[in-house]
């Protein structure tokens, strides 16, 4: 029986207007609803006496009702029902509203759980529409479900009772020796007691069973993905030239630098196409390994192209690649809307022709009438910023062209195999020396004056500066909040100098001009949102303020502290602050004493949690309904483990179809 192809309709009880409740859940399909775990349990045996219930906190306390009920009409359609329980040392009173059938069946000196609030005044205790149960009746540990709008908890545990029996044992999806060595219990067992728990002990078997299911299931779907992508090479490298391009560079490589290029040539030589993540902290010299790759590939008869998410970062690669490659004869060409017409159909004819070995542009490279003669690999800039779909759509340009994509956002080391699971991954995880380390103070708002005239100072010498400030309440306009304090230092603070504005609503266009203004020193001090996170480099900027520091996470303020000490002049990285909280502090000590970004994502994840980490869902990845991969670390890793071998052993998983469906259900409704 495969529980995807039965529609919750095929439940009794669930109509059309039901079944648009459920679906809002997210629940369409049998498979979808007993895999729709509980978020909490109550538990009808944990009872407290009326003395020691805490008012405000849900609570059971087992009782005797000592007085029979009294029916009081208050008005038409509200009737109240009173009446008086003991649980053997205090009273409470019982107020029941419009419901007679509750009212009716309680009899005088029978026991019962009561489930509620209990509320006090100087003499006695009083408890509101409770829940009742006769105390021989009781259910136990009772399972807690999200709900919405008029689907009610006790609607889903009805019918999750009566999903169970129509399923009756749940099929295994894995052999014996996994769940052996894992100490697994079976598929059955748990998804009864996620339900409907017979103790709490059983409550923890369940889930350890059904977290490494989960993990498990995105895994072989992320491995199945990549080996999907993994197609035969069509572009085989036949000769190294590595050698012979570092050989040209004014530096010596650093040992991750050789490394992350060797990763890339081993792939390029090897049967599979190449789909690998070259993941750097800022200033760990990615530009540099993807210079050696892009040589490698002209040197072999192909062309390369890197696609770059907006104009100017486009431009700034051009101008870094040309540095790096001056002493070489490579071509090199950019591409941008805007580049003129004329330049434009140039460079198109020349890359079409084969005479421009690597081209550097926007989304522009992906536009029909680009045409290359031979094109062999395609880099990204900034993997968040581009979909699958659009590094496919560059690759479509070739025959099957090997993938290189750059990113700076430094992921916990725990994550990165999930997060890229669609590619191989090199870490960039040495600074080449003589990177100059940037001083990181952290204040609070009394230092404002101090610290502007610090910025006056660093102008007046030639410096450029960032303020950055973040937004003041949740949800208010970015531009309102940046605006404000913008102008406020134009006419007070920085009324002499030249000040620019950047925020998240203006159009790309006019960020672009922004950046460029400051880029050429047209402006002095840029005030910004969090848009500079990612952004061109301006060497001559050695200052960036931080404003409510608090509020960001360290990723973040590690990104923003990146776009200084770029060039000679020693710079500075100022956090400012009013928050007291410990945490606060804590945090915030992290970013001034470690400048490693792995080091600080780790510590991110770890206090503020996956869902603030990786913010609007920017990741993609499916929803997890149990796992949590903050504190499921250790699974991750076991079904990583687990995954890998059951692929080398049966790449299709053909022993293993509720596998499969489950893949295909988490999948169904992601970006992937």
């Amino acid at each position: 029986m495969n529980l995807s192809e039965y529609n919750i309709q095929s439940l009794k009880g669930v109509g059309d207007k039901t079944a648009r409740l459920y679906n809002k859940l997210g629940i369409y399909t049998l498979q979808d609803l007993i895999h729709y775990y509980p978020r909490k349990y109550v538990d009808w045996g944990k009872t407290v006496s009326v003395k020691d219930a805490v008012p405000g906190e849900t609570v059971f306390i087992r009782a005797t009702m000592i007085t029979p009920v009294k029916e009081n009409l208050v008005r038409k359609g509200m009737t109240l029902y009173k009446c008086n329980f003991s649980d053997g040392e205090n009273v409470i009173h019982i107020t029941i509203f419009n419901n007679k059938y509750l009212a009716k069946s309680l009899r005088t000196f029978d026991e019962y759980i009561l489930c509620g609030k209990v509320e006090r005044n100087f003499t006695s205790a009083f408890m509101s529409s409770p829940q009742i149960e006769r105390a021989d009746k009781a259910p136990g540990i009772m399972p807690v479900y999200h709900t919405t709008g008029k689907l009610y908890n006790k609607a889903i545990v009805n019918l999750m009772r009566s999903a169970l029996m129509l399923v009756g044992t749940v099929r295994e999806s894995l052999d014996d020796s996994i769940r052996q060595q894992y100490n697994l219990c079976p598929l059955d067992f748990a998804i009864k007691q996620i339900h409907f728990p017979t103790d709490e002990k059983n409550i923890e078997i369940a889930r350890k069973r059904l977290i490494f299911d989960e993990l498990l299931t995105l895994q072989l779907g992320l491995m199945k993905l990549r080996d999907k992508g993994a197609k035969a090479n069509n572009i085989k490298l036949e000769k190294d030239f590595t050698d012979e391009f570092f050989s040209l560079l004014p530096f010596e490589p650093t040992g991750a630098q050789k490394r992350a290029v060797c990763d890339c040539v081993n792939d390029m030589m090897s049967t599979k196409v190449m789909n690998r993540l070259i993941q750097g902290d800022v200033g760990s010299g990615k530009t540099a390994v993807a210079g050696a790759v892009v040589y490698n590939i002209v040197k072999n008869g192909y062309q390369a192209a890197l696609m770059a998410p907006t104009e100017i970062l486009a431009a700034q690669h051009y101008d870094s690649f040309k540095k790096l490659l001056k002493t070489t004869d490579l071509r090199v060409e950019l591409l941008t809307g805007a580049t003129k017409a004329s330049e434009k159909k140039a460079i198109k004819r020349a890359l079409a022709d084969g005479e421009i070995d690597f081209i550097i542009g926007t989304h522009a490279l992906i536009q029909n009438d680009v045409e290359f003669k031979n094109l062999g690999l395609v880099c990204t800039d900034e993997q968040h910023r581009f979909g699958v779909e659009q590094r496919a759509n560059l690759a479509l340009k070739g025959d099957n062209p090997h993938l290189m994509v750059m990113s700076a956002t430094p992921i916990p080391r725990t994550l990165g195999l999930i997060i890229y699971g669609d590619l191989d991954i090199s870490l960039l995880d040495e600074l080449p020396p003589g990177r100059q380390e940037i001083r990181t103070d952290v204040v609070t708002s009394a230092y404002h004056s101090r610290i502007y005239k610090f910025i006056r100072n660093a102008v007046d010498n030639g410096n450029q500066a960032y303020i950055v400030c973040s937004l003041v309440d949740e949800g208010e306009s970015d531009l309102i909040s940046a605006k404000e304090y913008a102008d406020t230092l134009s006419k007070e603070e920085f009324s002499q100098y030249r000040l620019g504005l950047l925020h998240g609503k203006m159009k790309s266009a006019e960020k672009d001009r922004v950046m460029q203004d400051f880029a050429d020193n047209k402006i002095q001090i840029l005030v910004s949102t969090t848009v500079v996170e990612v952004g061109v480099d301006v060497p001559n900027a050695t200052i960036m303020l931080i404003e409510n520091a608090d509020r960001f996470g360290l990723s973040q303020l590690h990104q923003l502290r990146g776009r200084v000490g770029r060039g000679r002049d020693k710079s500075f990285c100022i956090l400012v602050s009013d928050n007291k909280s410990e945490t606060s502090r804590e945090r915030l000590r992290v970013m001034k004493h470690t400048s490693n970004g792995f080091d600080i994502a780790d510590y991110d994840l770890k206090s503020r949690g996956p869902g603030d980490f990786f913010g609007k869902k920017q990741h993609g990845l499916p929803d997890l309904k149990i796992a949590d991969m903050l504190e499921d670390t250790d699974t991750l890793r076991k079904t990583h483990i687990c995954a890998e071998r059951m692929l080398a052993s049966d790449p299709r998983l053909d022993a293993y179809p509720e596998i499969c469906n489950s893949i295909n259900d988490m999948f169904r409704k992601t970006d992937y």
